[in-house]
Order: C-alpha cells, then structure tokens, then sequence
C-alpha cells in the first residue's frame, strides 16, 4: 500500500494460541483468568472499539473447520490490535484506538444490481437463514505480514443466492459504510472514499468466501469489520472489505479503491501469488505475527482448489 512498511509486530511466542488448546474448548474453560485475555471463555476483557463496555457478545456456532492445517492460531490480542481500516486511521494500532465511534447496530445492507431479488435488508433478517460456522483460515497482508484466524459466519455464495442474480450479474460489487461521524479520518482523504471491493461472481461464489460477523466465537471487534466483512484467504487482505452497508451485481467489472488508486500495484485479482512481486517489495515471503522468522509465502495463500477459477488466465498479468 502506499505507506512505509512497518515493523513486525512485536508479539511474544507465549501469547500465541496452540492449536490443540484452542479445539479443546473445556481446557480454555479451565483456563480461566489466562482465557479471558484471549476472550474464549465468554469473559472477554473490554476493548476500546467496542460498542460499550460489556463484552463481545458470544456466537453459537453450528461446526468448526480448520482450513489452516497445523498452523498456530494468532493470538486475539494482536489480531484485534494491527489491522488495517484507513477510515479509523492509517497505522496498525489506529484502529483498535479509534473505532468505537463506529454504531454497528442498526445496521442494513443494500442488495441490488443485476438480480431477481433486489432489496433493503436489515442484519438480523440477513443472518437469520443462516447457520453460523466457524473456520481457521490463513490470511495474507499485501505488505508481507500474515495471521491465522478463527472467523464466524457463513459463505457468500449462500447469501448471494437468495437475491437470484441474472445472467447479466457477471461480478459482484461491495462497499464499505461511508459517515464522517462515525469514521472522521474519512474526512483526510487518504482514499477515494466509500471503500470499494469486487469479485467474479464465480469467485464470489466458491465455497471458500465467506461472510464474517464473529472472530474467535465472539461478534467481531468493530476495527475488525463489524458487523459484516468479506473473508477470502486466498486473496491479499485488502479484498476482504469491512464494514459492508451495499453489495452489488453488475455486468461490468467494478472499479474497486486500491486497484483506481494504483492500478499499477494492486490489481482486480489480487490473489497471493508469490512469483509477483510488489514494485516495491518482494512477495515470496512473509513474516507470521507472533513469528520472529519470515517464512515461504504459498500459492493462492495455500488454498490450491481455487487454482480451477483462473484456469487459462496469465496470473502475472492478472494479478
């Protein structure tokens, strides 16, 4: 992005999650005091970006799925503490500090476009045929840092048929919540705000993309994306666009914030493709928070079975 790289996160290795601690989830119970601080237990510690001082409400959940193999799963605190959401600020700990102005109840979403369906749709209604699931995905920072997370929700595909899009619904568009009040740095103009995403409908449609309304079985922290966000763990992280108020099909491929920014930089794909690197840094590599060494940087972030949707295509080209 056009900023100067920052360092790693300074993250000590006893904070990060174990793998089997976080699926046995009567052992977090029994953990007590030292589960709190990573908020599993249903006592989560407050946090400056929430809605108020009770703790993140807890999510039921119909299964859990790792999609992240025996990787460690990042520790709470720094998932929820270097993020990046330009309309709270642009450094990594801006957001946690900043984003409690965000309102996130009510909250609707506009779905229309090239569709059968069109319509308003409040959360609650928008959730509601939905089962929540949670999966671990692996995640990737087109500034070569990375994270693990346990996210709560429901895949795109099956919210997106509800609305029956056309034939001529070829892509899908999203936009983030755009109100100086509630997001003042708008009001710099570091970007052509409301942010803007977008996908192929058969991307949008694959069973890996999902719709986030919870992180680690809890509603998500607002600086996070509350109380809707894409997550897409074999695209870059700026594909997964927080904060969603509108979601669009159209026929044609929609402009989206980074690619019109630097269309030379950031393109529409933006799947993790270590063989393409940043004009101004290497992506062959990244380095894990909570890690001290960087490590290989894998093709579509790991995620191989989405190889088929490009079939064909020169992925340096289409980056």
């Amino acid at each position: 992005m056009l900023i100067k790289i920052e360092h790693p996160y300074p993250v000590r290795s006893s904070e990060i999650t174990p793998e089997a601690q976080y699926w046995d989830r009567r052992q977090f119970m029994r953990m007590g005091a030292a589960a709190a601080g990573l908020a599993l237990a249903g006592c989560a510690p407050e946090d400056p970006a929430e809605n108020s001082k009770s703790p993140l409400s807890a999510l039921k959940t119909v299964k859990t799925t790792n999609m992240a193999g025996s990787e460690n799963i990042t520790a709470y605190d720094d998932i929820t503490h270097y993020n990046n959401f330009y309309e709270f600020g642009t450094g990594k700990t801006d957001p946690a500090l900043n984003a409690a102005t965000l309102r996130t109840r009510p909250w609707s979403v506009v779905v229309d476009g090239e569709c059968e369906a069109p319509g308003v749709i409040d959360l609650e209604d928008l959730m509601r045929p939905h089962a929540l699931e949670e999966r671990v995905y692996r995640h990737r920072c087109v500034e070569a840092w990375s994270l693990v997370a346990p996210w709560v929700g429901f895949p795109l595909g099956d919210l997106l048929k509800r609305f029956k899009p056309t034939s001529k619904g070829k892509y899908v568009s999203f936009q983030t919540l755009l109100d100086e009040r509630q997001m003042p740095e708008t009001a710099r103009g570091v970007l052509d705000f409301p942010y803007r995403e977008g996908l192929r409908i058969d991307e949008a449609l694959h069973p890996l993309a999902f719709l986030s309304v919870g992180l680690y079985g809890k509603v998500l922290p607002n600086q996070n994306g509350a109380p809707l966000r894409l997550t897409l763990p074999w695209k870059y992280g700026f594909k997964s666009i927080k904060s969603i108020v509108r979601i669009r099909f159209t026929e044609r491929m929609p402009m989206t914030t980074w690619n019109q920014l630097a269309p030379n930089e950031y393109g529409f794909y933006a799947n993790v493709n270590p063989t393409v690197d940043h004009p101004r840094w290497s992506q062959s590599r990244e380095r894990r928070l909570g890690e001290l060494f960087k490590r290989e940087t894998l093709m579509f972030n790991g995620y191989p079975e989405v190889a088929p949707l490009y079939a064909g295509m020169d992925l340096r080209v289409n980056y």
